[in-house]
This record gives C-alpha cells, sequence and structure tokens, in this order.
C-alpha cells in the first residue's frame, strides 16, 4: 500500500469565515428534508428529523449533515485562527449540542438496526468525521469528548463495512452517491488513521480486486446529467493510495492515458473542463457544481504521479474548476449550499 505522507494543510481559504457560518446555517436548516428512512410498518412512521436523527439532522439528509459537520470541523481544527473567536465558539456550540453521547447512541442503534442505510457514502464521510474528531481531539479537551462520543459510531461503521464488501461481486462505478471507489477512498484514509487494520485490509483488498486491472477508462461518456464525481478522476485518486508508488504512474498511464498533454494529444482532456449548470437550483442538476471541486481535488492528487508540464495542466484546470463555483458555495440555492463546503475543503487541502 502506497505510504500514507500526509503534507502540512494549505493556508485558510479566503472565505473560510464564510464557509463555517452556510455550514453552520445548512445544518440548522430542518426542511426541505430527506430522511431516506425505510418505512417497517405502521408504528415506524413517526419521521421528524431531530427525533429520527438527533445527530444528524438538518442540511436535506443525513449524509450531507454528516459531512458538513465534518467541514466544521475541520475549518475549526485546521483554520480556527481564520474564523474569529465568535465564529470558532459558534461551531463549537453547533458541534457540542449535536455529537452528545445519547444522540450519537441513537444514530448507531439507527445503523444496527438498519445495515444498508446510507452504504456506502453516508459510511465513508461518518468515518471521515470520526477519524478527524480522533486527531483534533489529541490536542483540544473539549473536541476530546465528542470524539468519545463518536467511538462507537466509528466501530459500527467499520463492521458495517466489514460485512457489506465480501458480498457485493461487482463495484458501483456511476458519478453519484453509491461511487464505490470515492467510498473506499474515504474509508481507507479514515480507518488507517483510526487504527481499524481490519477494516483497512478489507478496503484495500476490495480496492484491487475491482480496480487493479483496469485499462482505458471510457471517459467518452462523462460527465453523467447529475455526476458530482468523476467516475474515472475518482477511481485513479483511489489507486494512488492503494498501489505502490513504483506501479502508480504505469497504472495511470493505462488507465488514462495521455491526460494532461496539450491540446487533441489528451483524449480526456474534457475532465478538465468546467461542467456546465444550467439550473443550480435543481438539486440533481447542483450535482454538477460538486463535479467541478471534485474534480479540482482528484486533478490535484494526480499531479505527483505525472511529470511536471503535464502536472501543471491539470493543476491549472483544477483552478479553473473552483473558481467556476465559489459564489455558489455560499450564496447559492440552498440545493448548492447544503453540501458545497465539504467538496470545496476536499479541493482546498483533500483530506489531510
Amino acid at each position: 500500500m502506497t505510504p500514507d505522507v500526509r503534507p502540512d494543510p494549505p493556508s485558510a481559504p479566503a472565505d473560510a469565515q464564510a464557509w463555517s457560518r452556510i455550514a453552520r446555517e445548512v445544518i440548522g436548516t430542518a426542511y426541505p428534508w430527506v430522511p431516506g428512512h425505510t418505512v417497517t410498518g405502521p408504528d415506524d412512521a413517526h419521521l421528524v428529523p431531530e427525533v429520527l436523527h438527533p445527530a444528524f439532522h438538518g442540511s436535506l439528509d443525513w449524509h450531507s449533515c454528516v459531512h458538513m459537520q465534518w467541514s466544521l470541523l475541520t475549518l475549526l481544527s485546521r483554520y480556527g485562527d481564520a474564523l474569529g473567536k465568535e465564529e470558532a465558539r459558534a461551531v463549537r456550540g453547533l458541534l457540542g449540542e449535536r455529537l452528545r453521547p445519547e444522540h450519537v447512541a441513537a444514530e448507531v442503534d439507527y445503523l444496527r438496526e438498519r445495515p444498508g442505510f446510507e452504504r456506502p457514502y453516508g459510511w465513508a464521510w461518518a468515518a471521515q468525521l470520526c477519524a478527524a474528531l480522533a486527531e483534533a481531539g489529541e490536542d483540544d479537551a473539549e473536541v476530546a469528548g465528542w470524539a468519545a462520543a463518536t467511538g462507537p459510531l466509528a466501530e459500527i461503521v467499520g463492521d458495517l463495512v466489514l460485512g457489506w464488501l465480501p458480498r457485493q461481486p461487482y463495484p458501483v462505478r456511476h458519478g453519484k452517491h453509491q461511487n464505490d471507489a470515492f467510498a473506499l477512498w474515504l474509508l481507507l484514509d479514515a480507518f488507517e488513521r483510526l487504527g481499524r487494520d481490519d477494516v483497512v485490509e478489507a478496503c484495500w483488498g476490495r480496492s484491487l480486486d475491482w480496480f487493479g486491472d483496469d485499462r482505458g477508462a471510457p471517459t467518452g461518456w462523462e460527465p453523467g446529467g447529475t455526476d458530482f464525481l468523476s467516475p474515472a478522476l475518482t477511481e485513479a485518486g483511489l489507486m494512488t493510495r492503494v498501489l505502490p508508488q513504483d506501479r502508480v504512474r504505469p497504472w495511470l498511464e493505462a488507465f488514462l492515458p495521455g491526460l494532461g498533454l496539450a491540446g487533441d494529444h489528451d483524449p480526456h482532456r474534457h475532465l478538465l473542463e468546467v461542467p456546465v449548470v444550467l439550473d443550480p437550483t435543481d438539486g440533481q442538476y447542483a450535482h454538477l457544481l460538486g463535479l467541478a471541486l471534485s474534480r479540482a481535488w482528484q486533478l490535484r492528487e494526480l499531479t505527483p504521479h505525472l511529470d511536471e508540464v503535464r502536472a501543471e495542466r491539470l493543476r491549472a484546470a483544477a483552478v479553473e474548476q473552483e473558481a467556476a463555483v465559489l459564489r455558489e458555495i455560499t450564496e447559492g440555492d440552498f440545493m448548492a449550499t447544503h453540501w458545497l463546503v465539504s467538496f470545496a475543503l476536499l479541493a482546498h487541502g483533500g483530506l489531510a
């Protein structure tokens, strides 16, 4: 497995305080709400957000609430000085209220009773939140309390992953929530940091089984009309984490041959172009805003594995993709603002 060498995070994004404020705002927005709840009988239809999900309600749906809380923690722990004291206090207040032990325990019980809920996207983000809490809690007593409360959440997610992977023979490769390469990338990263070697080995093995022999990504089919992930770039980013360093470049050249070459010499050049978004107020079409940000993140992740000329083209494309959607992160419709901060943070500093 590729060694996990984490560079120092970049300087704070210029909009860090605004990103934090919008994250708090959307988490505090109870409706509209998409619970994703499977009703098992007439006594199982009491759909009140704070009752069904006391830790992770608001922000439209469960997984968005989870990764927007990850966003708040990331802003606080990486870029706390940029938030200012008042905003930092507000973030601590929100996280302290949501991540109370009894609230997280209710979420753990829900996942235990419904082992297919939010598989695998929501699981991956929950693992990322738990890993970030565990690390930030090493130097912050208040965060350490939240980390302790979410320890059982990390454990149930890890156990669910171990139950899931042996039962699924084929990967999901499309550009939305069930994309398995994205989930495996986040799960691998999180459980390495959490010290769950059993989960790491399961994710690593499945990544190689599903993607290790892939060649010639059919990128001409991208993007899909409602994608927020590039199937090809997401898979490539995962494999840079899984393969030994001496195998990454050969694999990448076979999977995305010519990526970053000039003009028509790059058959994948459309992956470097900003996606066209005609209606950012529609929840599905707003996914394409996130696609620009996830592409920016993944293009930057691939640059160490290309020569400098090609890498520079990818870096320039990443800047262009970020800039094209920057306004929508804080000023857009709720269908964009309820989740885009998380992907903006990936584009800005990755998972570090």
